[in-house]
């Protein structure tokens, strides 16, 4: 342990700023609450935050949900062993995932638009065995995703701090439970905008800092000097010339088709991206997740260009730590490149961003497993006619619930010596079978129940079966965490996963399709039509009245919105929103897959110093567009809520309690 910080900065951090942070949502919380329309006292509010979110704030919720610690730790490990390709290969191949969701988005708002969760279109399209076979994938998805968050920040935290590695397991989810009960989903939205954009702010000083200011580095030319010397010292294996500044990099490559393997399964089978699909308004779910995927790919790409290549260029630096290949399967390198070039500074900086990126993924994931746990175990096995209130208290206990479980979660990987970097790898062995099968049950009417449910049940195993094959074959049957973390040992397994279970699935419903009539998800959880008026008691008791008046009101603050939210899912618009999904997410995907890595790959170019500037210089333009789109676009479109809000304290202020915010009440004609 390097320790460049105190202990009692570790704890600071996690206890400190996680706390304030809870105090400073619950404040949002409690205005959020006097001043607009939306309470979290009600289910549908907490879980979906009444599907009324808009564009510029859904794409923050995807950076930030997406923005794990592995984002910044394993990005910034693999340019320090692959080079320039690294970056590239973690960002986009963790991008095209995002920007083709927004298909599934479009077609969620057509086929299922009061859906709570992806797990109730499975069990009404589907039934019971598929709904429980696709809630292991679920639940196994969101442990394990969890599991890195704890691992990656407590590595990082442990490893700068000295602070125990137990006590990071269980303290760093603490706050973000603290607020995520209170204000649910909203809560957890403004969080995610709060965390991004001081995510960015701090991403902004490394840049300039490594490419500008440094005595250190300085400059991108003296950048691709120290690399240059680096590549000569000690040469990268499967590179072109050993060079750490070319795109020609085998295992570069195979980590490129890993990663988009097993993102592929954390996206599609995340509930936390579902979520956020199901909080946005319809009419502008693909936008959301368009401009949150090309606004994500900024981060890791310049990141791990900026602190993965210095962790390279600083070797032998006095204050550079030597690493080990535990410490970069730990994803040490970024936060040993941030402590060489600023110290104790640095090294608080990388702390912070490690801390909001792990918290802020860490609340999408715990509101998702709340609404998994409430609406799919709760309500569909245990009790079907739960109220409101039953299903707010239950989402309550789940999020609580799971905060305890992924810290264990994340304390039984540490213990039995598996790292973020290696769960990274192996999570597409085990859930890429579920990702066709899920995709076809949203959008395609033809797909064959059992094939689906055999391609993910079958597609698992094989998955196993050759990751273990593989390893045993090119380790002289050694199987261990060691042997099977290997490129290739993953590379297998993740293959023939997704492989297995797209091609089954696919065959079969073909050969047998089904007829799905999509009008049954539609009429998942839809408001019953309320009528025009409602007869009056006569004689009612004023205890009484007062009481119903305030059930009326609270049931209709947890209904969706009726005539606007119906205009919202006219079947032609969302029609053409799919449509403009599938091309824009379809031609980025071979534009960052295809067109652009490939041709650099098979060159075997080398880049000069023109060449590593050029690729700086647009990473650190991509940063600043992404950071203007996910930081004050949300702002610009919320300017009329922020004057609602701003009128409503101004009025508390000078007309003691006149501001709280009265719902518009309709005259009888």
């Amino acid at each position: 342990m390097s320790d460049i910080l105190p202990q009692g900065a570790g704890y600071g951090v996690v206890v400190g700023i996680g706390l304030f942070f809870s105090a400073f949502m619950l404040g949002l919380t409690a205005i959020q609450a006097r001043y607009t329309a939306f309470s979290p006292k009600n289910s549908e509010e907490f879980s979906s935050a009444s599907r009324s979110v808009k564009p510029g704030l859904i794409a923050s919720g995807i950076v930030s949900a997406w923005t794990w610690a592995a984002t910044l730790l394993q990005s910034s490990a693999v340019a320090y062993k692959y080079g320039i390709s690294g970056p590239w290969w973690y960002g986009a191949g963790a991008t095209i995932q995002v920007l083709l969701f927004a298909m599934l988005a479009a077609k969620l708002k057509m086929n299922a638009p009061y859906a709570h969760t992806w797990l109730e279109i499975v069990g009404v399209r589907w039934g019971k065995a598929a709904h429980l076979i696709f809630m292991f994938f679920g639940l196994a998805t969101n442990i394990i995703v969890s599991s890195m968050l704890i691992l990656g920040g407590s590595a990082t935290v442990t490893d700068l701090t000295g602070m125990s590695t137990i006590a990071a397991c269980f303290l760093i989810p603490l706050g973000v439970v603290i607020y995520v009960v209170v204000g649910g989903m909203r809560s957890t939205l403004l969080c995610d905008y709060t965390h991004t954009s001081v995510l960015f702010a701090i991403i902004f000083v490394f840049i300039f800092t490594v490419y500008a200011t440094s005595p250190k580095i300085g400059s991108p030319a003296r950048m691709h000097e120290l690399l240059t010397a680096a590549a000569q010292s000690a040469p990268v294996s499967g590179n072109a010339h050993g060079s750490y500044v070319t795109m020609r990099s085998k295992n570069g490559l195979i980590f490129g088709v890993i990663n988009i393997i097993g993102n592929f399964a954390t996206v599609f089978q995340d509930q936390a991206y579902w979520q956020r699909a199901i909080a946005s308004r319809p009419a502008t779910t693909v936008k959301a997740y368009l401009l949150g995927g090309l606004a994500w790919f900024a981060i890791p790409f310049t990141f791990a260009t900026t602190l993965g290549l210095s962790a390279v260029a600083l070797r032998g630096d006095p204050d550079m730590k030597v690493l080990s290949a535990d410490d970069v399967s730990a994803g040490l390198p970024a936060s040993a490149a941030a402590s060489a070039l600023l110290g104790q500074s640095g090294a608080a900086a990388i702390l912070v961003v490690l801390f909001l990126a792990v918290t802020s993924a860490t609340s999408a994931e715990l509101i998702a497993v709340s609404s998994l746990l409430t609406y799919d175990v709760y309500k569909k096995y245990f009790n079907p006619k739960a109220t409101d209130t039953q299903l707010l208290n239950m989402g309550h206990y789940m999020v609580a619930f799971y905060g305890l479980v992924m810290a264990l979660a994340g304390l039984i990987f540490f213990y039995i010596g598996i790292s973020m970097g290696w769960l990274y790898t192996f999570m597409g062995v085990i859930l890429g079978s579920g990702v066709v099968p899920i995709a076809l049950c949203i959008t395609w009417s033809k797909a064959n129940k059992w094939g689906c449910i055999a391609g993910s049940v079958i597609g698992f195993g094989c998955g196993l079966i050759a990751w273990l094959v593989t390893t045993s074959a090119l380790n002289g049957s050694v199987i261990n965490v060691t042997t099977s973390g290997g490129d290739l040992e993953m590379l297998a397994g993740n293959l023939a996963s997704i492989g297995v279970g797209g091609i089954v699935s696919v065959v079969t419903s073909y050969i047998w399709p089904d007829n799905f009539d999509f009008e049954l998800t539609r009429a998942i959880n839809r408001p019953e039509p309320s009528s025009e008026t409602k007869p009056a008691i006569v004689n009612e008791p004023e205890d009484e009245k007062k009481e119903r008046t305030s059930e009326e009101a609270s049931e209709s603050a947890s209904t969706p919105a009726t005539s606007a939210e119906e205009d919202d899912l006219n079947p032609t618009a969302l029609k053409k929103a799919f449509n403009f999904a599938a091309w824009s997410s379809l031609t980025l995907l071979l534009v960052m897959i295809i067109i652009i890595p490939l041709p650099l790959f098979f060159a075997q170019t080398v880049y000069g110093v023109r060449g590593l500037e050029a690729w700086v210089v647009i990473g650190i333009i991509w940063c600043f567009v992404s950071s203007f789109t996910v930081v004050l676009y949300p702002l610009w479109e919320s300017r009329e809520a922020l004057m609602q809000i701003s009128r409503g304290i101004i009025k508390d202020i000078f007309t003691k309690g006149g501001g709280k915010y009265v719902a518009p009440t309709s005259s009888a004609a």
